[in-house]
């Protein structure tokens, strides 16, 4: 079987719905699986949802009424016939969706989250369903959460392999279209629980290990991945192949590529990953497998901007030892500041993080009281992979250099503008 993953922004309108269809014409369904994410920005309306339902706003029902309108839109365009079974289906999760915010007792937003979260992946999935069938493709609709089974740590949930194993092996028929939810799962008392980050990437991964599939193609808006980010870098070129173990390494940097818990199972059955355009599908694109790091060889660039570069030093010029940094970072793990970069030596300690949560003010007033604490706000950490002198100048043209650290295959510089 193959596996086709489906992301929010090919399906986010009718139009979509119809590509989608377009896509599979050209390229083949039977013995396909389809993993299709919300539709849109569907999970972000959802998320608007929850935070009105637990700071008890009176925009509780208007924010639910809005996921309701812009998906009956596309239901409008996509069917002739009103009276049309995918209505009623949609409207029953709707329904359901209302009744669990009228009858929930738990005070866990984790667990609240997931239960209402999941109506995005559900919905799509019923009319992209639906609408296969209205254009004469048979399929098979798979509510995913009776198939991969995972522990109750919800928004992160860690997956039964061998329970999920059993449960596609025995219930995914061959030879047809199924069509399934991504990012979604449950726990042992059928609660639904999601898989964290990339979850439907990883929703793909899973189903193709399971299957045994001959690859999983995710299908995106750009040609395939990229050496370096349009938006800031001119000529970026199309990578033809990457090995799984680079493609882990570009993740790690900070590469929206494909996220390392996505490429684990695949790499493990040595399933090969693609990733096409849903608008040119005949075209190659990328494929992510076994064999040469990088086709073409070029240097990879990774941006991270809005860092904070940290300083450190000791006040009385004694030794930044291990224990001292272990502190340091025992902090940095309670004040949940992540770090990209580090660089040591004798008497001071330079890290480049990120401070999603803005937590450095607390963190810093800890620091200052035995460390001289200097720092640079908005600074921008740029990863080159396979780097060379002319892609290391690229970066630091018309920049202030503020720390510049170099391995083997990899280059890391952290910038100013100037």
């Amino acid at each position: 079987m193959r596996v086709f993953k489906f992301g929010g922004a090919s399906v986010k309108d009718a139009a979509g719905i119809k590509n989608v269809y377009d896509v599979l014409q050209k390229v083949g369904y039977e013995d396909v699986l389809l993993v299709v994410s919300a539709m849109g920005k569907t999970t972000n309306a959802l998320e608007l949802v929850i935070k009105n339902y637990f700071d008890k706003s009176a925009e509780l029902n208007s924010s639910v009424q809005e996921v309701k309108k812009y998906h009956n839109q596309i239901l409008m365009d996509l069917f002739e016939e009103e009276k049309h079974e995918v209505f009623t289906a949609v409207n029953n999760q709707f329904s359901d969706l209302e009744y669990f915010l009228a009858h929930n007792k738990s005070p866990n937003y984790n667990f609240v989250y997931d239960q209402i979260v999941s109506y995005g992946e559900l919905i799509s999935t019923i009319v992209l369903s639906h609408f296969m069938s209205f254009m004469g493709i048979k399929t098979q609709w798979l509510d995913v959460r009776n198939f991969i089974k995972t522990d109750a740590n919800y928004r992160d949930a860690e997956v039964d392999w061998e329970l999920t194993q059993k449960n596609i092996a025995k219930n995914v028929k061959r030879k047809t279209l199924n069509i399934t939810q991504g990012f979604l799962g449950s726990d042992e008392n059928n609660f639904t629980t999601t898989l964290g980050r990339e979850g439907s990437d990883y929703t793909a991964a899973i189903f193709a290990y399971c299957l045994n599939a001959e690859s999983v193609t995710i299908w995106k808006d750009v040609p395939g991945v990229m050496n370096a980010d349009p938006r800031y870098f001119e000529n970026a070129s199309l990578l033809n192949q990457i090995s799984y173990r680079e493609a882990i390494e570009l993740a790690f940097y900070g590469a929206t590529v494909i996220h390392p818990k996505t490429l684990q199972p695949l790499q493990k059955k040595e399933i090969p990953l693609f990733v096409k355009s849903f608008i040119n599908p005949l075209l190659p694109g990328t494929r992510v497998a076994k064999g040469a790091d990088l086709e073409p060889y070029l240097p990879c660039f990774i941006v991270k901007r809005n860092q904070l570069l940290i300083s450190l030093s000791s006040i009385d010029f004694s030794f930044i030892m291990e224990e001292h940094i272990s502190e340091i970072f025992a902090l940095f793990h309670q004040f949940k500041i992540k770090v990209n970069l580090i660089q040591n030596s004798a008497i001071s300690f330079s890290v480049c993080v990120e401070d999603k949560f803005e937590n450095f003010k607390d963190l810093n007033a800890i620091l200052s009281k035995k460390f001289k604490v200097d720092f640079d706000e908005n600074v921008t950490l740029y990863t080159i992979r396979h780097f060379n002198d002319k892609a290391a100048e690229t970066v630091e043209e018309n920049k202030t250099v503020l720390l510049k650290q170099v391995s083997r295959e990899t280059m890391q510089i952290v910038t100013k503008e100037s």
